[in-house]
């Protein structure tokens, strides 16, 4: 379940409204490509990566640019190389936070198969549990890519990369590749934090409510 409090063309209005070139939506499981939104992006001169957040031996990885438009439910990471092409982006999402999603051993079981990993903008100046995945990608010479990740509009843009590469998805996903990124991030403030905790539990009460009845 994606738990989201926005619509697509909002994020895309957003987007284009701060002077961004391009963005991933990346959604649990599923590349969104529906044609009104394709078509609204492009309308708007906004490129959209196709991408998903793939559940992978219960556990998260981001695809941009991936082979197939939905992940089968149960697939292990041992799928990883038939869901991949060459012109496809691997990256390790909030590798490190303390959630069950979050790879943590996993990642080391073969780092070889990530080409960048995530720095989340879910921190603050007290608190930064990306601390490690910065660790890892010196250690592992791995670009190391911004995200809004935003369940809430207002979170978009706190983290982001500056990429250089052609308005083109494969020229994103190839200088990212190369480490021609980077990372702009600035830290919440605890108020913030709050407000980001405190709504998502309220979407997800509504969610689970809407079931019901």
């Amino acid at each position: 379940m994606d738990v989201v409090g926005y619509s697509a063309f909002q994020l895309i209005d957003k987007a284009c409204k701060l002077g961004y070139d391009a963005i991933a939506l990346t959604n649990h499981d599923t590349v969104t490509d529906a044609p009104d939104i394709l078509a609204y992006a492009k309308n708007k001169g906004l490129l959209l990566l196709p991408g998903m957040e793939a559940t992978l031996s219960q556990k998260h990885v981001v695809i941009i640019n991936p082979a197939i438009k939905q992940n089968p439910k149960g697939s292990s990471l041992e799928k990883l190389p038939e869901m991949i092409t060459s012109e496809s982006l691997v990256l390790a999402p909030h590798p490190f936070f303390p959630q069950s999603r979050s790879l943590k051993s996993h990642f080391f079981t073969n780092p070889s198969i990530f080409d960048a990993i995530e720095y989340s903008h879910f921190y603050t100046s007290w608190f930064n549990w990306n601390k490690k995945a910065v660790q890892q990608a010196n250690t592992l010479n791995l670009p190391l890519v911004g995200t809004s990740d935003c369940h809430l509009l207002w979170e978009f843009g706190t983290s982001y990369s500056m990429v250089d590469a052609d308005k083109d998805i494969l020229s994103i996903v190839e200088a990212v590749k190369q480490g021609k990124i980077e990372l702009v991030t600035t830290p919440l403030s605890t108020f913030q934090v709050g407000k980001v905790l405190l709504k998502l539990i309220q979407i997800k009460a509504g969610h689970l409510f809407s079931q019901q009845n």
